[in-house]
């Protein structure tokens, strides 16, 4: 599975912990770096990986910013994107599972290291459930 990341300035030296930490934990994933800079803004690097999930659809997506919103507001505007943006394991595990969220947004300044690698690790680890939660995917697709 592809797995896109960017950053801004404010979420860049956490965003590259987090790839080491993927490359690490998830070796038969493809982790795709965006930005080996930080990108000028939330709003440039957020609609970067938004573009490459659109034209790669079995990928996912992580947008480390300093708090995470930001780059959640602009993803939502994006037609077709449901994304989370979360600050914890368990909201990042079943926003993939319940919602098939196909990106989250961090913030460097609301997670540490340690907590960002574990909320990562369940995101990526969590496979959409289907069934019931059909319907309300449905409904989200049709918003946006």
């Amino acid at each position: 599975m592809k797995i896109f990341i960017a950053a801004d300035k404010d979420g860049f030296s956490l965003k590259n912990q987090i790839v080491s930490f993927v490359n690490q934990a998830f070796v038969s994933d493809e982790m795709i770096d965006l930005n080996p800079k930080p990108a000028i803004d939330f709003v440039e690097g957020t609609l970067n990986l938004t573009e490459h999930l659109q034209t790669n659809p079995d990928a996912l997506g992580i947008m480390i910013d300093g708090y995470g919103v930001g780059s959640f507001m602009v993803a939502c505007k994006v037609k077709g994107m449901v994304v989370a943006e979360v600050s914890d394991e368990r909201s990042a595990y079943m926003t993939r599972e319940h919602n098939n969220a196909r990106m989250i947004t961090l913030g460097s300044q609301i997670v540490g290291s340690k907590l960002a690698e574990n909320i990562v690790k369940e995101f990526l680890s969590a496979k959409y459930a289907a069934g019931r939660h059909q319907i309300r995917v449905d409904m989200l697709n049709k918003m946006a």
